[in-house]
């Protein structure tokens, strides 16, 4: 895809061309990808337009799986309990009741967080409802 006359041959179509600023932008919108991104897979794979969309799929799929919690591994089950600040039989319970997303488990446990609060919340105005009755008894 270059303008160089010579290089126009269809073996060049499927490779990308760094210096043509046009091929980068297409090849960047191409893959959904900035152009910085481009370059350093092309830096990293080689200017194979195959190569690169290979690099980019295999990306996105270990990132997909990094956000999982495999509660099979006993090393993720130390590392997200520790993330999240439980034990590893809630971290496994949260993990069985919204799923092996840890966003899912993150908001969970924000959930149960903020009832726990409010529950504390309550205790402590009744606490100091019942202490105001109380005094007012005595004088």
């Amino acid at each position: 895809m270059a303008d160089n006359k010579k290089k126009r041959g269809a073996q060049d179509r499927a490779l990308i061309a760094l210096s043509e600023s046009y091929e980068v932008a297409y090849w960047s919108k191409k893959f959904k990808v900035t152009p910085a991104k481009l370059k350093a897979a092309v830096k990293k794979v080689g200017h194979s337009a195959r190569k690169v969309e290979a690099y980019f799929k295999e990306q996105r799929h270990m990132a997909a799986d990094r956000a999982r919690i495999a509660i099979n591994q006993p090393y993720e089950v130390r590392y997200w309990s520790k993330k999240f600040k439980v034990t590893p039989a809630r971290l496994k319970a949260a993990v069985a009741e919204v799923g092996h997303s840890s966003k899912k488990v993150e908001a969970y446990f924000a959930t149960k967080k903020k009832a726990a609060k409010k529950k504390k919340a309550a205790k402590k105005t009744v606490r100091k409802a019942a202490k105001k009755t109380a005094k007012r008894k005595k004088s």
